[in-house]
């Protein structure tokens, strides 16, 4: 594993901030080179192990802590606009091109991630020849109301850093270790969702809804079934309104919402691997 940086730039959502970026790379020349977009909260050195099953496999790993999280600038539980994680692996994106010349892109995606790696697809996919989302945030757990709705718009207008909601930690896991883990990670956020980064993740959240028909490329999609944050649901309306032919999902009986962090991980991760080794066969670009 290495570290680096990179920085949004003027025009950012998040204009200014320095993003720490994390890599991993395997023995040799990689065959394929992986963008991995973390979960809310979180950052990409929770993803240790996965990175070491794909380094395994032949692949490179690169990752950005969101703004806002793990040790890259901004505050946690706020966002200005959605804008500014998509901003960040966009500067990603443009890293792993210069590092990697025309070597073969994937791009991954968990939770959040899952739907900032929607929402990226949806303009970029151009730059990958597959993708793969893990328990993808693309419907809320439980329907807003319209007075839902109504508050959260005036509550990140007008308080924007107002904490409305807290992330149930004993979600992540059904493995107790993962979770005290998680719990005692200082680069983990333990506060509560903002107003603005609620309203912001709602109306990313309708984007992609309404623009998943835009998506063609050859797509995983995986879930716990009995994930707790973000609902299955989602993952299921996913599969069902993108445009790709070459499509899979994989809905996991009984597992919790971080499926590389449960009991049956190297099965769900040998999915994973077995899904982009078919893809990169050959290494062109779709």
């Amino acid at each position: 594993m290495a570290t680096g940086a990179l920085v949004l730039p003027a025009d950012s959502a998040g204009a200014g901030a320095k993003l720490h970026v994390t890599h991993w790379l395997p023995e040799g020349r990689p065959k394929a080179v992986i963008l991995l977009a973390h979960g809310y909260a979180e950052h990409a050195g929770r993803y240790e192990y996965v990175a070491k099953r794909l380094t395994g496999a032949g692949y490179a790993i690169y990752a950005v802590d969101h703004w806002g999280h793990g040790q890259s600038d901004g505050e946690g539980g706020f966002v200005p606009r959605f804008l500014a994680f998509l901003d960040g692996m966009s500067e990603l994106l443009t890293l792993v091109e210069v590092d990697h010349g025309d070597t073969p892109r994937l791009l991954l995606g968990h939770s959040m991630g899952g739907l900032i790696a929607t929402l990226f697809l949806i303009e970029r996919q151009q730059a990958f020849v597959a993708a793969a989302l893990s328990g993808p945030a693309i419907l809320p757990a439980e329907p807003p109301s319209r007075f839902t709705v109504w508050i959260s718009r005036f509550l990140s207008r007008f308080f924007p850093r107002l904490g409305v909601l807290s992330l149930d930690a004993t979600g992540v896991s059904r493995d107790p270790a993962v979770v005290a883990a998680y719990r005692a990670d200082p680069l983990v956020y333990g506060g509560k969702i903002g107003a603005r980064l609620g309203k912001e993740f709602m109306d990313a959240m309708a984007v992609a809804e309404a623009d998943a028909p835009k998506i063609r490329l050859p797509i995983l999609i995986q879930h716990g079934e009995a994930d707790r944050l973000t609902a299955p649901a989602g993952s299921r309306y996913l599969f069902e309104h993108v445009s790709s032919v070459d499509k899979r999902l994989e809905i996991y009986p009984g597992l919790f919402h971080e499926i590389y962090n449960e009991p049956e991980r190297d099965a769900v991760l040998g999915d994973l691997i077995g899904w982009f080794d078919a893809h990169v066969a050959g290494g062109a670009r779709s």
